[in-house]
C-alpha cells in the first residue's frame, strides 16, 4: 500500500490532475481525501474526536438525522479554511514554480520534508500548546452555529498535526496553478480529515482507541515524507541525485529487497508496541533500524518503476514506420527555441505550428519529455510541423511574460497546435499520452 502512495506523492501526475476524469481529477480528489483520512488518524487529531463531537452536541442529539446535520456542519467549518488555503496556494503557483527552479529553494523544501518525517518518527511532536488547544475547543457552544465555528477553529488546531500531509499538498497545488482544482482538492482533504468526526457525531459510535496501529500510520507517513524530500532533491539536482535513478532491472530488484527489509523491521516495531507484547523491548531498536532501508529502498524501487512505465508505452521507429509509410521519422523532434523566427518560418513554408510551453520545475512537462515526445508516431507526425519549445523556468524574464500574454498561458504544461494559417486548433493544459497527442496532431493541417 505504501509504494503506490509514494508514487502519488512524488507528484509525477500533477499535470493530469486538471482535466482527465480517469487519470486526473478523480485521482487527485480521491488521493486528497485519503490524505485527509490519514491526517485524521494522527495521534494529535484522532483522540480529539469524541471530546469535540460532544462539545457541539452531536452525541446528545435526539435523532440520527440531527446528529448527522450537526456533524456535517462541523466538517463544513473545517473545510472552508482549508478550501481558501487551496485557492491561495494555487494563486501563488507562478511564484512557486519559479522558485522550484532554484536549487537553494529545493534544498529548503527537502529540509522541511525531512523535519516533518522526523516528527513522524518521533523526534518531536507537532502540536499547539495544550492551553491554546483546550481554550479553543470550547469556542462556539452547542448547535449548528457552534458546530460550524468549532469546525473552523479545529482546522487551525489540526493544521500543525496535518502538516506532513498538508505541506506536500500545498506544494502540489501551487504547481498546478489551477484555482478551482486547488480549492476542490483541499475541500476533499478536509472531508477526509473530518470523516471520523462525522462518523462519531452521526452514529454516536465509540471509535477505536489509539494504539500500535497509529504508530504504524506515523511510520508509513515518515517514510512517505522522507521519500518526498529525496524526490525534490532528485529533481533539483538532476546531475547529482538524478543520476542515482536507473531503469536497470537489477537496480529495481535491489531497491525492492531493501524496502522489504525496512518494511519488515517497521512491522516488528509496530507489533512490539502492542499491549503486553513479549517483544516490547525491540520496538525502539527495530524502528531505528527500519528507517534508512525503508526510505532508500522505496526511493530506488519507485523511481525504477516510474522509469519502466515511462518507457513501456513508447512506440519504436519500426512499428511507426510499418503503420504509416508516408512520413519520415526523425530521430528527435526538431525543436525551435525562438518563437518569432519559428512562426515566420511556418508562414513562409505554409506549415502548422506546435508549441510546447514547459519548465524545469514542471513534473507534467517532464512526463511529456519522457513518455510523449520520444514516441515514434508523435515524432513522425511532427515532421509536418514547425515545432517550438518555450522554456518558462524563469517566470520573471521579459520574454516569458510576453509569451504568456500572447498565448494566454496561465499554468504549465501548455501544448498549442496552430494550423498553417496561424489559427489555434488544439490546446492541452495537462499531460497527454502519446496516442492522444498523435491523434490530435494528425488532425491539424
Amino acid at each position: 500500500m505504501l509504494l503506490p502512495a509514494l508514487a502519488w506523492a512524488d507528484g509525477s501526475n500533477t499535470g493530469a490532475f486538471t482535466e482527465s476524469a480517469s487519470r486526473g481529477l478523480a485521482f487527485a480528489l480521491g488521493a486528497s481525501f485519503v490524505a485527509g483520512v490519514g491526517a485524521s488518524l494522527t495521534p494529535c487529531v484522532f483522540p480529539m474526536v469524541p471530546i469535540t463531537v460532544s462539545i457541539f452536541g452531536a452525541t446528545e442529539a435526539q435523532s440520527r438525522a440531527r446528529g448527522a446535520a450537526l456533524s456535517g456542519t462541523f466538517v463544513l467549518g473545517i473545510a472552508i479554511p482549508f478550501t481558501i488555503l487551496g485557492v491561495v496556494s494555487a494563486q501563488s503557483g507562478k511564484l512557486m514554480g519559479g522558485a522550484l527552479a532554484n536549487p537553494i529553494v529545493v534544498t529548503v523544501i527537502a529540509a522541511i520534508f525531512i523535519a516533518l518525517a522526523s516528527s513522524m518518527f518521533g523526534a518531536f511532536e507537532m502540536t499547539l500548546p495544550s492551553s491554546i488547544t483546550n481554550k479553543a475547543s470550547t469556542v462556539g457552544g452547542v448547535g449548528f452555529k457552534g458546530a460550524f465555528i468549532l469546525g473552523a477553529v479545529m482546522s487551525v488546531i489540526a493544521a500543525p498535526c496535518t502538516g506532513p500531509f498538508l505541506t506536500g499538498m500545498i506544494l502540489w497545488i501551487s504547481s498546478t496553478q489551477n484555482l478551482v482544482l486547488g480549492g476542490v482538492a483541499m475541500f476533499s482533504f478536509a472531508l477526509g480529515l473530518g470523516l471520523p468526526f462525522f462518523i462519531a457525531g452521526t452514529f454516536a459510535v465509540n471509535l477505536p482507541k489509539g494504539g500500535a496501529w497509529m504508530l504504524g500510520i506515523k511510520w508509513g507517513s515518515g517514510v512517505l515524507l522522507a521519500y518526498m524530500a529525496l524526490s525534490y532533491l532528485r529533481d533539483g539536482y538532476p546531475n547529482y541525485i538524478g543520476k542515482l535513478v536507473s531503469k536497470n532491472t537489477t537496480y529495481g530488484i535491489i531497491g525492492g529487497v531493501i524496502f522489504a527489509v525496512g518494511l519488515g523491521l517497521g512491522i516488528v516495531h509496530v507489533m512490539a508496541e502492542r499491549r503486553r507484547s513479549p517483544i516490547a523491548h525491540l520496538s525502539k531498536r527495530m524502528k531505528l533500524m527500519s528507517i534508512v532501508p525503508a526510505i532508500v529502498g522505496a526511493f530506488m524501487f519507485v523511481n525504477f518503476a516510474q522509469k519502466m512505465i515511462a518507457g513501456a508505452g513508447v512506440v519504436t521507429d519500426a512499428a511507426a514506420a510499418e503503420a504509416d509509410k508516408t512520413l519520415p521519422i526523425p530521430k528527435v523532434i526538431a525543436w525551435e527555441t525562438n518563437e518569432e523566427s519559428a512562426r515566420a518560418k511556418a508562414i513562409a513554408e505554409k506549415k502548422p505550428v506546435l508549441i510546447d510551453f514547459g519548465a524545469s520545475w514542471c513534473k507534467a512537462c517532464q512526463e511529456l519529455e519522457e513518455m510523449t515526445w520520444p514516441d515514434a508516431r508523435v515524432r513522425q507526425q511532427t515532421s509536418r510541423f514547425v515545432s517550438v519549445k518555450v522554456d518558462m523556468s524563469d517566470d520573471d524574464s521579459e520574454d516569458t511574460k510576453r509569451l504568456q500574454a500572447k498565448y494566454n498561458v496561465k499554468g504549465l504544461p501548455v501544448v498549442i497546435m496552430l494550423d498553417s494559417t496561424g489559427k489555434e486548433i488544439t490546446r492541452y493544459t495537462e499531460f497527454v499520452p502519446a496516442d492522444k497527442m498523435m491523434d490530435a496532431i494528425k488532425k491539424v493541417n
